[in-house]
């Protein structure tokens, strides 16, 4: 899926169903200049190559409850691939961990956290991400303010 395919009406398409997925096909075709058939057929493609993995509902997190932002730093005893995929087995069953990159440096995994408040996030990390094995240190970081948050992907 080289960037290369995607020419200006493809991107035109990606601007605008990231600005708002419940646009209508007529709607992009009026505001690209197009009739609706082509829209509908490069809509279609763009999903079926994999460009559009899916539609969702933008959550608003503090309405739902979920008013505590935590980043954690995760490093881990052993780096065998056994246990690398058991903890990313773990990790992507618990519910409060919205993000999950493994990535290079002094750790091994950064995690994104969202709960209720710091009440909650200890009993995640006593009863949920503790209890993983091969789990060897946590630093939490706790977000004060969001500053940015982006949805939209430039292209």
């Amino acid at each position: 899926m080289s960037e290369k395919r995607l020419d200006d009406i493809d991107r035109g398409i990606l601007e605008i169903l990231q600005e708002d997925a419940k646009s209508k096909h007529k709607e992009i075709a009026d505001q690209l200049g197009l009739s609706i058939t082509p829209i509908y057929e490069r809509i279609k493609r763009l999903e079926r190559e994999g460009y559009i993995k899916g539609y969702v509902a933008l959550l608003d997190a503090e309405k739902i409850g979920k008013k505590l932002t935590v980043f954690c730093a995760v490093t881990l005893n052993q780096h065998v691939k056994e246990k690398l995929e058991e903890f990313v087995e773990k990790v992507n069953s618990f519910p409060e961990v919205m993000e999950c990159y493994h990535i290079t440096g002094q750790y091994d995994y950064m995690l994104k956290v969202l709960v209720a408040d710091i009440s909650d996030y200890q009993h995640f990390l006593i009863n949920s991400l503790s209890a993983i094995s091969n789990l060897a240190h946590v630093v939490s970081s706790f977000v004060m303010g969001e500053v940015k948050h982006e949805t939209a992907l430039p292209v």
